[in-house]
């Protein structure tokens, strides 16, 4: 995201917008996550799972997460049976035990009261990361929410980064993508 477009060169070359990813880069979600999925995989019959591992499986989308748990178990033609039930289930368990990294919070204020813009770009869905935000009171921090839901490709495809920099007037130089994983550098190498 360092070189301009064509067609939008930076205005000064000064960086205007953080685009933060939220699992793992703002916030551990890892033990409600767990414990979402755990309820849906008693319910269903299957071994629970580790923290751990849904850890190692986080950054796609908790229906993506879902799978990983499905595909373990052997059993990820379930995957659209149980479905509703997980999204009841991790909405029930939606910012029970997530919390913020040290620091983070005290970040995204300093980060406005410099003047920058915030975006939040995540693939986990809309309700659930707007519940995070609330939960940790976060939500007026930012400028945007670009979801996994909100538009029909998400993570590591470019859209989410584009839209929030037509939506702000920014160019991409203006703008860095802070988060944890190799989704998010794919995402901003490909902006």
């Amino acid at each position: 995201m360092s070189a301009a477009s064509p067609d939008r060169p930076p205005v000064n070359g000064t960086i205007a917008l953080l685009l933060f990813d939220l699992d793992g880069t703002l916030a551990d979600t890892s033990a409600e996550i767990a414990d979402a999925l755990n309820d849906t995989l008693r319910r269903l019959l299957l071994p629970e799972v580790a923290e751990e591992q849904v850890r190692g499986w986080i950054g796609g989308g908790t229906r993506e997460l879902l799978m990983r748990a499905l595909v373990a178990a052997d059993r990820a033609e379930w995957l659209d049976a149980a479905w509703a039930g997980f999204a009841r289930d991790y909405e029930r368990r939606c910012g029970t035990r997530s919390r913020l990294y040290p620091g983070a919070a005290a970040l995204l204020r300093r980060a406005r009261a410099a003047g920058l813009r915030l975006a939040l770009l995540t693939n986990k869905e809309e309700r659930f990361a707007r519940r995070i935000l609330q939960r940790h009171a976060l939500a007026p921090l930012f400028d945007l929410v670009i979801a996994g839901d909100t538009l029909a490709r998400a993570k590591p495809h470019p859209d989410g980064v584009w839209l929030a920099l037509q939506r702000l007037g920014l160019a991409p130089a203006q703008a860095l993508l802070v988060g944890d994983s190799l989704t998010d550098l794919r995402t901003a190498r490909a902006a």
